[in-house]
């Protein structure tokens, strides 16, 4: 029987949690809960890196340095060791993890760290077809100083698999929730869109949910085969300023976007 998927949640000074969720979309009209708003401000930072399991040195400092002043941390590939935990605790009111697969000591997945504590969250998991591993996504939602609900999707896209079939499903339950959030969204990530097939599947899932492409000016993403594979997509939002970061911590570079609330 497939094991059922679960994120962890990590709050400072408290056990880690099991969050599961039964029924995976939020309902269109859903009353949810109030809480604190992600940013005070009116600007809101966003920091998405692959951090490859913490395997390269200087990572924590990496994070330490443009880390700390976001508002939103999206990892992918991190594996909760006590630094991270340490970390993300210290910074952050909250920090949910989808568990992909368990490395020796420590689970391994997409890790959200966040100013305010999420006010509803859909762990996802996908199989590897042909590793037969698992990759992870997070769905959650956070709210902003102007009274909107902001869903933020964190996603490892599958990598290795013969044609798009099961890459364009792991898309389909993202889809539906984004569907039915009528609030501005960021969904970003490592999506593995290193094919024609596969980037073309991409842009099609984000044009039909309304999204657009952060563009970078200096484009130091990390590409396969000439492609990119980091990408941040937003609806609602005005893009302030966009960056990618250089650094060896990684096999992947930071990209960092502050965004604004779209005037309505």
């Amino acid at each position: 029987m497939r094991k059922k998927t679960y994120a962890i949640r990590y709050v400072a000074g408290q056990p880690a949690e099991r969050i599961f969720h039964g029924n995976s979309v939020l309902q269109n009209g859903d009353a949810l809960p109030p809480g604190a708003p992600l940013s005070a401000g009116k600007t809101l930072k966003v920091l998405v890196w692959n951090i490859f399991k913490q395997q390269r040195a200087d990572w924590l400092s990496v994070l330490q340095n443009f880390g700390k002043d976001a508002h939103l941390v999206l990892l992918q590939e991190a594996q909760t060791t006590p630094r991270l935990v340490q970390f993300a605790t210290s910074h952050y009111l909250a920090a949910d993890q989808v568990p992909a697969f368990v490395l020796p000591q420590h689970p391994c997945g997409v890790m959200t760290l966040a100013a305010a504590h999420p006010v509803y969250c859909c762990p996802l998991r996908e199989r590897e077809p042909l590793l037969r591993l698992s990759k992870s996504a997070l769905v959650t939602v956070y709210p902003l100083s102007d009274e909107t609900m902001l869903m933020v999707v964190n996603i490892h896209a599958i990598n290795f698999s013969l044609g798009i079939d099961v890459y364009s499903k792991q898309l389909g339950p993202i889809g539906e929730q984004i569907n039915l959030h009528e609030g501005p969204v960021i969904m970003a990530g490592d999506f593995n869109a290193w094919s024609r097939q596969r980037i073309n599947a991409l842009y099609r899932f984000a044009r039909d949910m309304g999204l657009r492409e952060v563009r970078f000016s200096d484009d130091h993403r990390r590409k396969a085969f000439g492609r990119p594979l980091d990408f941040i997509f937003y609806r609602a939002l005005s893009v302030k300023h966009s960056v990618v970061l250089e650094t060896e911590a990684s096999d992947h570079n930071p990209l960092m976007v502050e965004f604004q609330p779209r005037h309505r």
